[in-house]
């Protein structure tokens, strides 16, 4: 935050606690107050009329999480204050002392509405990030529920990110959808199928259809932000996603376990990329690892023809072809200059598909349902 801000912001909790202390100052000469008295506006005193804006009290107001957590212990709801009157106690106090439980109540009350206004304040001060577009290429197979799982956890601890999850499948698979319901990160569940000519090759270009539609749907519904193709099958480390949401063309970064090099990498020399390092050159003049890179949005729109070939071991090469002109001093570096490894090509370990279920045997048991979700 910059100096300027932290001021504005110390100036405006400073005078909140000024109006708190001249509030608590005036409560003994307060006897009560009525149901109508209560919902009337609430100004501010002299002092801080100009900093803190009039606000009023109603049976809707609802305060926020962050408030409740700041006042666990005295924060009622508005409902409950419109419900009471400030009256005295008959032993402890005199006729004009309204009870020590209203008086922090009246406190709590006005110290959460002041922190409701800086939070304000500084939410504009702090927009929302870039959005974050996710395109997930995934398909039938023992890990699938098991790799999307670990993935859309991931996920869920990045803000304004929407995830694309595209099925080769003649339909979205039920329990793939019930999952993505679960794991709660906005998302669509697309399908898109390898084209039938290509299934019957020995190497397949596995995950371009898939790709393209998300592609598709981006150029469809988006107008702004980053679209990053995230694989099922990596692990990430939550920095990447914060770094590759600011890319105004095409960022790269390193991508670690890629093949007996152990590392994919653009090759940086006094702050500009000079090459990459991969273990598989194969003529490409961008040999990436498709976790490497991110596109904005904006940059992809503007290249209408931009698109994944359905080329085994040169979809990255192709697709970031496409989008020329681009020239590698336009690529922006990520990770500390391709520096560190934020994600990893883990891979799980490929598992045979599950025996089938002896129904003899185990007919009306648990089992019955767990196969449906084994492959």
């Amino acid at each position: 935050m910059r100096t300027s801000h932290k001021m504005y912001l110390t100036f405006i909790l400073s005078s909140a606690c000024i109006f708190l202390y001249q509030y608590h100052m005036s409560i003994p000469r307060i006897t009560s107050f009525s149901q109508q008295s209560i919902n009337e506006v609430i100004t501010t005193s002299t002092t801080t009329k100009n900093l803190l804006p009039t606000v009023k009290i109603s049976n809707k107001t609802t305060p926020s999480a962050y408030t409740k957590n700041l006042f666990p212990y005295h924060f009622l709801s508005t409902n409950n204050l419109t419900k009471q009157s400030f009256t005295t106690t008959k032993h402890s106090q005199t006729a004009s002392e309204p009870s020590i439980q209203n008086d922090m109540y009246n406190l709590t009350t006005f110290g959460a509405l002041a922190v409701e206004t800086v939070n304000s304040l500084t939410s504009s001060i702090h927009p929302p990030p870039p959005p974050l577009y996710i395109i997930t290429p995934t398909y039938r197979r023992p890990e699938q529920l098991a790799e999307l799982t670990r993935l859309g956890y991931t996920l869920k601890h990045i803000s304004n990110l929407f995830w694309l999850v595209i099925e080769d499948a003649e339909k979205p698979t039920t329990l793939v959808t019930k999952l993505l319901q679960k794991i709660n990160v906005p998302f669509s569940h697309l399908v898109a199928q390898m084209p039938e000519k290509f299934r019957k090759n020995k190497v397949k270009p596995r995950g371009v259809s898939n790709r393209n539609r998300g592609l598709e749907w981006i150029r469809a519904n988006a107008s702004d932000g980053v679209l990053y193709f995230a694989d099922d099958d990596n692990t990430y480390d939550l920095d990447i996603f914060d770094e590759m949401r600011y890319t105004k063309k095409v960022s790269m970064w390193p991508v670690g376990l890629i093949t007996k090099y152990g590392v994919s990498s653009p090759i940086v020399r006094n702050g500009t990329i000079s090459g990459f390092y991969d273990g598989w050159i194969g003529g490409r003049k961008f040999p990436v690892d498709m976790a490497g890179f991110a596109v904005n949005v904006n940059f992809l729109i503007s290249r209408p023809n931009a698109s994944m070939p359905y080329k085994p071991g040169y979809e990255e090469d192709g697709f970031l072809k496409s989008l020329s002109p681009l020239n590698l001093t336009e690529i922006e570096l990520m990770a500390s200059n391709c520096t560190q490894i934020l994600v990893w090509h883990t891979q799980s370990k490929k598992n045979p598909n599950a025996m089938a279920l002896d129904m003899t045997k185990y007919n009306n048991t648990n089992l019955v349902e767990l196969k449906q979700i084994l492959v």
